[in-house]
């Protein structure tokens, strides 16, 4: 078995907000294959009226528009590769969305420290202390604990834009 952490960055092309897909950087060697996009949530009403959700290529993308963040990655070599980490810095221009998984790794300290969000906590200048908040969020991450030679999978995040 192999052990591999990487790194893998999905902030810049999305900071502007303007790239439809953003290619992903493996920072080490590696048998995972990466690839990240980033969609925007569109609420589409068919010809008989019924609303329903897509995933489209982000456009015109405003305030208050919701954004899913999307990694895909597939094991290409012959061995399982275990503690694998996918860490992915959030654009400053988007915020992590309400409806993430209460689960999700989250960092609200610039990628140093990960927890789930409802245990973190942000120091204020005045060195009191409040809850941190979705708007905190700098960073998410996996660890997969286990990926078999040719598996494959999707992690995703929703994102609001600020």
């Amino acid at each position: 078995m192999k052990t591999f952490t990487t790194l893998m960055f999905t902030a810049a092309a999305a900071a502007a907000l303007a790239m439809p897909a953003l290619p992903l950087a493996a920072q080490t060697s590696s048998p995972i294959a990466l690839n990240g996009d980033v969609k925007a949530v569109k609420i589409v009403t068919d010809a008989d009226g019924k609303e329903r959700t897509e995933l489209v290529e982000p456009t015109a993308i405003v305030p208050g528009d919701r954004l899913v963040f999307g990694t895909d990655y597939a094991n290409k070599g012959g061995d399982a590769v275990t503690n694998f980490v996918v860490t992915n810095p959030l654009p400053a221009a988007v915020r992590l969305a309400p409806d993430a998984d209460p689960a999700l790794e989250v960092s609200v300290d610039g990628g140093k420290a990960f927890g789930a969000l409802a245990a973190l906590t942000i120091t204020n200048p005045d060195g009191t202390t409040r809850p941190a908040t979705q708007a905190d969020v700098t960073h998410v991450r996996w660890v997969l604990a286990s990926i078999d030679p040719g598996a494959s999978g999707r992690l995703t995040y929703p994102a609001i834009i600020r």
